[in-house]
């Protein structure tokens, strides 16, 4: 399968081929099923899986469009929305939605949110209202995306990190993590909290500040802050994160996640 979707994503005239074309089904098929995921941990490193991106890629070219409807709403598009919702002891409240090609494990709550072809979502994990799961997104177990929270999504280039949000995590209200950021296990980011690949992610607990780009460490509670930087206009000031402090035991249950952020006087 992947021999055929390496050559077929240099040559899409190969996709005229039927053993080309079914390859990428087969591919996305398991992507849906969980055998395939475009990201994983390997000796506790997370690797992107290039090859499944491109899968990705090549079933927006086979794939055709066609009219779906769920009840009373209706769609146009490549790629119809998830199956067997039931039977794999998932709960989309309408008009959440999960769309084909992405796994979503037992336990797993989609309020009106979203969920992109390609994410990974681990069992016990809450999805809230008008929360997005992008594309290739990978995110833990027992992780909770409150009101309105923006997990970018990647496909290309093939081989891009996605974004992780470790098992256990908290992502505030209106919070927006993209780029491949990796939010490491329970860690807590307060409401309206931004990450992106080049956002300084400043510890402030110490006696001397240590910036992180690109990564949470675990346990550690965020929020919004501010730096100043000098322009030839003036000094302004820039968008950061700032590491607080760290989660306590007190706080571990997903159901105390707010006194977790109250505790140091944040805004969930």
């Amino acid at each position: 399968m992947r021999e055929k979707i390496e050559a077929a994503f240099e040559d899409r005239k190969l996709l005229e081929d039927e053993e080309h074309r079914q390859a990428v089904f087969e591919a996305i098929a398991a992507l849906d099923s969980g055998e395939l995921r475009v990201a994983e941990q390997r000796n506790g490193e997370w690797e992107s899986n290039a090859w499944v991106m491109k899968a990705i890629n090549l079933y927006f070219a086979v794939a055709e469009m066609e009219t779906i409807e769920a009840g009373p709403f209706e769609y146009h598009d490549k790629i119809p929305t998830k199956k067997n919702l039931a039977a794999a002891g998932v709960r989309v409240v309408p008009p959440g939605t999960v769309r084909y090609g992405a796994h979503v494990e037992p336990g797993v709550v989609v309020m009106p949110g979203y969920v992109n072809i390609g994410a990974h979502v681990g069992g016990g994990t809450m999805v809230d209202t008008w929360a997005t799961v992008g594309s290739g997104a990978q995110i833990g177990k027992n992780v909770h995306l409150a009101g309105g929270v923006g997990i970018g999504g990647v496909l290309e280039p093939p081989g891009a990190m996605p974004v992780v949000i470790e098992d256990g995590a908290f992502v505030g209200s209106r919070a927006i993590v993209v780029e491949g950021v990796r939010v490491e296990k329970e860690a807590v980011l307060g409401a309206n909290v931004v990450l992106t690949g080049s956002t300084q992610i400043i510890d402030v607990t110490g006696p001397e500040e240590i910036v992180h780009k690109g990564r949470v460490p675990a346990r550690s509670v965020v929020v919004a802050g501010t730096r100043t930087k000098e322009f030839p206009a003036g000094s302004y000031q820039l968008q950061t994160a700032l590491i607080i402090g760290e989660r306590r035991e007190s706080t571990d249950q997903k159901t105390s996640l707010n006194e977790a952020l109250r505790e140091f006087g944040v805004s969930v």
